[in-house]
C-alpha cells in the first residue's frame, strides 16, 4: 500500500483517537467516505491500528522496563516473535548496537522484575545476555494496556 500525504495527514488526525471522520475530512478538505475508506485500508493493510493508550505512571502499581538481550544464535527475527507473545511484553524490537533485541515490558502488582524473569524469560532458549533498565520518569511514553 502507498502512503501518500493524505494518508499521513489522516493518521496525525487520528493522534486524538476520538476524533470523528467528519472532523478530519472538514480539517483536510476531503470528504467523510474518503477518510472512512482510507481509515479502513490502511487498519486492512496493518499500517495503522487505533486503541487506547495509557500512560503507565499514572497506573498504581504498575512500571515500565526496559530489556536489552544479547542471543547466542543470530535467529534475531525469530526470537523477537517469540519474545514479543511473552506477558507482559509491549514491544520488541530487533536493533543495533551491543544488544540484539530491545523490549519493553509492563510491570503490576504480583508481575513484576522477578515474576517475568523466572516465569517468561526462563522459557526461550538462546539467550546470552540480559540487561534491565527500570523507567523511573518517563515523558510522553502511552502504552497498550495489556493486563
Amino acid at each position: 500500500m502507498k502512503i501518500d500525504k493524505t494518508n499521513i495527514d489522516i493518521i496525525r488526525e487520528l493522534k486524538e483517537g476520538k476524533k470523528s471522520f467528519k472532523k478530519i475530512a472538514d480539517k483536510l478538505a476531503i470528504t467523510e467516505n474518503t477518510v472512512r475508506s482510507r481509515v479502513n485500508r490502511l487498519q486492512d493493510e496493518g499500517v495503522l491500528e487505533i486503541c487506547g493508550l495509557v500512560d503507565p505512571a499514572t497506573l498504581p502499581g504498575h512500571r515500565t522496563g526496559i530489556i536489552g538481550i544479547k542471543l547466542s544464535k543470530m535467529n534475531l527475527v525469530e526470537k523477537g516473535e517469540e519474545i514479543s507473545k511473552l506477558r507482559g511484553v509491549i514491544s520488541t524490537s530487533v536493533v543495533t548496537g551491543r544488544y540484539d533485541l530491545i523490549i519493553m515490558v509492563l510491570f503490576k502488582k504480583g508481575f513484576g522484575l522477578l515474576e517475568f524473569y523466572t516465569e517468561e524469560i526462563s522459557k526461550i532458549d538462546d539467550i546470552s545476555a540480559v540487561e534491565t533498565f527500570v523507567v523511573y520518569k518517563s515523558y510522553n511514553l502511552k502504552v497498550p494496556y495489556i493486563f
